[in-house]
């Protein structure tokens, strides 16, 4: 297994904190950073050590058969990863696949090369007490996508069921919906603060599954296109369909591969986006995220004749779940709308 030399960490690091201030002038990502560095030195980084207890649990169940077929379509075993060959390979899948095939997911999962370092950066566009939904659309334009993810117990190499996986994005043209920031979309509209596009919370199955119905994401000034994703145990669900409460046992950003992202932007609305792109490789955060022979994107098929007609996307994430990380929020989301909380 090949490992990023100590000095392309370092450089990782300085990367993560120099351009910090450019994407996002008001989030300091110290503590972030500290904490995964602790969290690095006493936990498993990955969900390789997983792959021959996933293999075996899969063949073993009543559709190996079909996982089997699915298997010898898919591209091969886990390889060894760095920066240049994790955004260099197409994600792009050959299974024949759609969100309503019968075993879909024992089909995805059965290949457990897509994996995910258990913990990462939050961002500064958090916002608490938002909807338990799937589809966390709304009125938003943009190509759609259905967005799969299994989570993984990185000690015992199961799946964690109950996990409630909290997914935020940007719009097609870069906007958070829900929070305010020099940096995202106009400042002065203070409606924003209301907003809840593109947010929300899906409770992971006993296979430790969930889903989200959504639009593909816009960028922004300084990011790789990406998707927010954290992980919470033993919260509640309020009356009102909100959540609140628990643990966070993972923080993480997924990506895109840059070929996906190039045809998606010759499209409407996110053509209109005039902001310079930032491909994967130049991305801080996808830096760190490959540091620990992870791979943070989705494999994906196409639901239709071309992009335009939707993505189907998925992804295995490793969660420690004894792991309780701190956090901040830009704002929380009360039954009076939208509070500012940094």
């Amino acid at each position: 297994m090949v490992y990023p030399s100590q000095a392309f960490k370092a450089l990782a690091t300085a990367a993560l904190l120099s351009q910090s201030v450019i994407a996002h002038p008001t989030h300091d990502l110290t503590k972030e950073i500290a904490e995964r560095n602790a969290f690095y030195k006493n936990s498993r980084r990955d969900l390789t050590h997983c792959k021959d207890f996933l293999h075996k649990r899969g063949i073993e169940d009543k559709q190996r058969k079909r996982r089997q077929a699915a298997l010898e379509m898919a591209r091969g075993k886990i390889l060894d990863r760095d920066l240049q060959s994790v955004t260099n390979t197409s994600h792009l899948s050959d299974l024949n696949v759609t969100p309503t095939t019968v075993g879909v997911e024992e089909i995805i999962y059965s290949n457990s090369s897509c994996i995910l370092s258990p913990e990462g950066e939050i961002g500064p566009y958090y916002v608490l007490g938002e909807y338990v939904r799937q589809n966390i659309t709304e009125d938003q334009l943009g190509v759609p996508v259905i967005i799969d993810a299994q989570f993984i117990n990185v000690a015992t190499c199961e799946p964690v069921p109950n996990l409630m996986w909290d997914l935020w994005h940007a719009n097609s043209t870069g906007v958070y919906g829900g929070v305010i920031g020099s940096s995202n979309g106009n400042p002065d509209d203070l409606s924003n603060l209301n907003n809840t596009f593109l947010r929300g919370l899906q409770l992971s199955d006993a296979d430790g599954v969930a889903q989200f119905d959504s639009i593909f994401p816009g960028h922004y000034s300084g990011r790789a296109t990406h998707m927010h994703v954290v992980g919470h145990l033993n919260g509640t669900i309020l009356p009102n369909g909100t959540y609140t409460g628990g643990t966070i046992a993972h923080i993480g950003q997924l990506f895109f591969d840059q070929d996906l992202i190039t045809e998606v932007n010759l499209l409407p609305p996110y053509v209109d986006n005039a902001i310079a792109i930032t491909e994967n490789v130049n991305d801080r955060v996808v830096a760190v995220e490959v540091e620990n022979d992870a791979d943070p994107f989705f494999n994906y098929v196409l639901l239709g004749d071309t992009v335009a007609d939707g993505l189907f996307m998925w992804i295995s994430m490793g969660v420690d779940t004894t792991a309780s990380y701190s956090y901040s929020a830009a704002a929380e989301l009360t039954s009076a709308g939208g509070v500012v909380l940094s």
